[in-house]
């Protein structure tokens, strides 16, 4: 009995040992960022199938300058643009969105997206980027536009992002925003115009990290001469269970893409930024519980 208790903790280990070289050979993708929205930026991450995540985005008005400080509460009077949004996953890769921002000077915008995972970064390395595209229509239901195809704008957008430790996260994302209409309607303004995005995730607790968000826009008339600024945010993000809570400050007064990259011309310098935050819950529904009744 002696010996045979023995052989059994040999193979213990040895399968434990044996289990655990499988576990760390095993080519897993790995989760680069919590959310799948940042502060300005969309992320890599795609909600998985069945699951369906809530997004609610806020921006308050100017901290400072001529529309901020006491008067207005530090810019909590006001509300600069409020976006609710609803993310479904028709496959782990494959998500279909649509969400609406409420800023007036844009017209309202409602947009419906597509949004696909074409790769993953793995624990092995043996991807060391993970690749995403998105696709989006928007339409403005508000404003008198001459037609109905003068309300649409369209996005689109491929993120590149790498894990590179367990503690910071890097994406860069090049996108492309076309306005039927120009947006604002200023003479010698593009309707079409390319913009390159960069977002880092630093983590300084388990649950808590350090979110910074940049674009430009390469455009020839969003310049500092016209009044333009780039969108820049900074934040706080926490994981608190099923909620990813960002809370952030950015002069970007607009939430949606194509809002945020078309017209921004607030600036830090002048006082001209806003708190933020973006509430993040998703609700799982593939697991489905069994109910034993009794008689």
């Amino acid at each position: 009995m002696a010996q045979k208790a023995d052989s059994l903790k040999k193979a213990t280990a040895a399968d434990s040992l044996f289990n655990s070289m499988n576990s760390d050979n095993k080519k897993e993708p790995v989760t680069i960022f919590e959310s799948s929205r940042l502060i300005l930026s969309q992320s890599t991450e795609t909600v998985k199938k069945n699951n369906f995540n809530v997004l609610i985005l806020h921006r308050f008005g100017d901290i400072s300058g001529n529309m901020g400080g006491g008067q207005y509460f530090f810019g909590l009077d006001n509300v600069a643009d409020v976006f609710i949004g609803f993310e479904y996953g028709i496959t782990n890769n494959l998500n279909i969105d649509i969400g609406r921002s409420s800023i007036p000077e844009f017209g309202g915008l409602v947009d419906l997206e597509l949004k696909y995972a074409v790769l993953h970064q793995t624990n092995d390395d043996s991807s060391p980027l993970a690749i995403t595209v998105i696709g989006e229509p928007g339409i403005r239901l508000y404003n008198t536009y001459p037609d109905f195809s003068d309300r649409v704008s369209y996005f689109g957008q491929v993120i590149f992002a790498r894990k590179f430790s367990h503690s910071f996260s890097l994406q860069v994302a090049p996108s492309i925003v076309q306005d039927n209409s120009p947006v604002p309607a200023l003479p010698g303004n593009e309707e079409t115009f390319f913009s390159l995005s960069a977002s880092t995730q630093l983590k300084v607790t388990k649950l808590m990290s350090i979110v910074v968000d940049y674009a430009h826009p390469f455009s020839s008339f969003r310049n500092g001469t016209n009044g333009f600024s780039d969108p820049l945010g900074f934040g706080i993000q926490m994981v608190t269970g099923g909620h990813v809570f960002t809370i952030n400050i950015t002069n970007a007064r607009a939430v949606e893409e194509i809002n945020y990259l078309s017209d921004t011309r607030s600036d830090f310098s002048r006082g001209q930024y806003r708190l933020g935050f973006t509430i993040s819950r998703t609700f799982d529904f593939n697991h489905k519980e069994n109910y034993n009744v009794k008689k």
